[in-house]
């Protein structure tokens, strides 16, 4: 199966962690935006992630029906149809949930899942993100063991964000300021109070100075140092090389050099979504400006059916998000190592 199992997803985690490397994680919001992903990772020979959010798990289930469960599910039944296709693992993740959203998002979906592995199948979606980024460490980290439990027994992993991400993601909202750098304490606490993997396994989204949406680099102060500075503190401290398996969170605009020194400290997994948006609307509006009087009925005019038929800009959309895809894999040092 395409579809990583639990035991697959965690042998692709191993992977990044040991030979250097990170898996683009890429937001979907519907089947062409699947289709770009797991075609780019097809061309990158590259096993990767794709995620949905809140909103564009709501988006997916209909703008009039605005269901996130039931546009989550929907996402999952049509990868794990579509990526039969393609010879690469993809690993299906929601991406950030702040609480407000617990009931309605990630519980949900988690009691799928066990229902799922119940019955002797695998779990619907291999890992899920509590975003506690909005609330007090403590009560973060008493949030994050109450899902650890659950997600653990269900074979699915954990993602946490201990630290702040600045700007804007579907209603996460966070200034920028000293609170995008996560720090040793806060590190250590999540330790104490996650465990270091005998709990069950999560991932970390430890934050250097991270912002959500566009900026140009040199435009937010990335310090990926933090992150060696923490697993070398925490790994003394514990015993154990590179204790955090680290995410890579509000990534848009970062220099070639920011990543690379991210992956280098233990980042296995990036989040891709700004980027990929606008590779995916760009070919539409070039599309758009040079078929001007197709895809519209200028002055009395029939148009152009080739011109406005949705897959006409739609198949350019695809190939110009994977194009992206496809870069990110390079600089991830993903491209090339799908499991064989």
């Amino acid at each position: 199966m395409p579809i990583a199992t639990p035991e697959e997803y965690n042998e692709m985690l191993d992977r990044a962690k040991a030979g250097s490397f990170a898996y683009p994680a890429i937001n979907v919001t519907s089947t062409q935006s699947l289709n770009a992903a797991l075609a780019a990772f097809a061309e990158a020979e590259s096993d990767g992630i794709v995620q949905v959010s809140t909103g564009g798990a709501e988006y997916l289930s209909g703008p009039t029906i605005k269901d996130k469960v039931t546009g989550a599910v929907a996402l999952a039944a049509a990868a794990h149809e579509i990526a039969k296709n393609y010879p690469v693992k993809v690993a299906l993740h929601t991406d950030h949930c702040p609480k407000n959203h617990l009931d309605a998002f990630v519980r949900p979906l988690l009691a799928v899942s066990e229902e799922r592995v119940a019955r002797g199948e695998e779990p619907l979606f291999q890992s899920h993100m509590w975003d506690g980024s909005a609330v007090p460490l403590e009560e973060n980290l008493e949030i994050a063991q109450e899902l650890l439990a659950r997600t653990s027994k269900a074979k699915v992993v954990l993602e946490v964000e201990i630290g702040v991400v600045g700007g804007e993601e579907d209603g996460v909202e966070a200034e920028i300021n000293e609170k995008l750098y996560t720090t040793v304490a806060d590190a250590r606490a999540t330790v104490e109070a996650l465990g270091s993997g005998e709990n069950g396994r999560y991932m970390t989204a430890l934050t250097f100075g991270n912002v959500h949406g566009v900026y140009k680099p040199g435009g937010v102060h990335l310090r990926p140092e933090i992150l060696k500075e923490i697993q070398d503190e925490i790994g003394k401290e514990i015993g154990k090389d590179k204790p955090f398996d680290l995410v890579f969170h509000g990534g848009s605009g970062s220099t070639a050099q920011e990543i690379s020194d991210a992956v280098d400290f233990g980042v296995i997994k990036m989040n891709i979504d700004t980027d990929t948006q606008y590779a995916f609307t760009r070919p539409i509006v070039d599309h758009i400006f040079k078929n001007y009087d197709g895809v519209l009925k200028v002055e009395g005019e029939v148009g152009n059916k080739k011109a406005y038929d949705p897959r006409a800009y739609g198949k350019l959309a695809e190939a110009g998000m994977a194009a992206r895809i496809v870069e990110a894999c390079q600089q991830l040092r993903s491209a090339g190592n799908k499991i064989k």
